[in-house]
């Protein structure tokens, strides 16, 4: 019975992350087609393989690839659209540790850039 009771929740945890019957996130005012623009002017397929992006193709950051079904960014924060924004504004402030550099963009260009990320589902 002990095991059981153990099991269920566990099992609950495992379904949830597997649903990826969730709408992808919507970020009002964002425009997805300017996100992506904005990524290859600023150059993200430098460090992130990018669908959408056919050249570069770096390595040295994650394929973004299913971004928008991933419960977490870099492994630590919640997949939000605030959190995102500000990630990719300036990625260090919110872990020093990172690869991830601070990017040269507004507010506005990184919600556009979080719409098109939002929009890469497996």
């Amino acid at each position: 019975m002990r095991g059981a009771l153990v099991a269920l929740p566990l099992l609950a945890c495992v379904a949830a992350c597997a649903d990826k019957s969730d709408p992808p996130r919507q970020i009002a005012g964002a425009d997805a087609a300017r996100g992506l623009e904005v990524m290859e002017q600023v150059g993200c397929a430098a460090c992130h393989v990018i669908p959408g992006v056919d050249w570069p193709r770096g390595l040295a950051g994650p394929s973004l690839e299913g971004f928008g079904d991933a419960p977490m960014i870099a492994g630590r924060f919640p997949n939000q659209p605030d959190v995102l924004t500000q990630w990719l504004i300036d990625a260090p402030s919110m872990s020093p540790e990172t690869g991830m550099t601070a990017m040269p963009i507004t507010d506005a260009e990184a919600r556009d850039i979080a719409a098109y990320l939002y929009q890469l589902r497996d």
